[in-house]
């Protein structure tokens, strides 16, 4: 994938938080404070390859809904 921006890295975290309102058998506000905690720790990432990693963690989450 090629260099990921700011706006697709809020995009992300924006549809997780949505997607974790939609969540039925999760606790929902661990789902959030636990998002919101990686999103914090990464924050600070200069090293594309990880920002990509955790970026495509974020994307596969989504795609594969495997959070119930």
């Amino acid at each position: 994938m090629s260099q990921v921006t700011k706006i697709q890295i809020l995009k992300l975290y924006k549809d997780l938080l949505r997607y974790g309102q939609n969540l039925k058998f999760t606790d929902k506000d661990y789902f959030h404070k636990r998002i919101r905690r990686e999103f914090r720790k990464n924050r600070d990432l200069t090293d594309e390859s990880a920002i990509s990693f955790n970026f495509e963690r974020g994307i596969v989450l989504l795609v594969r809904r495997a959070v119930q």
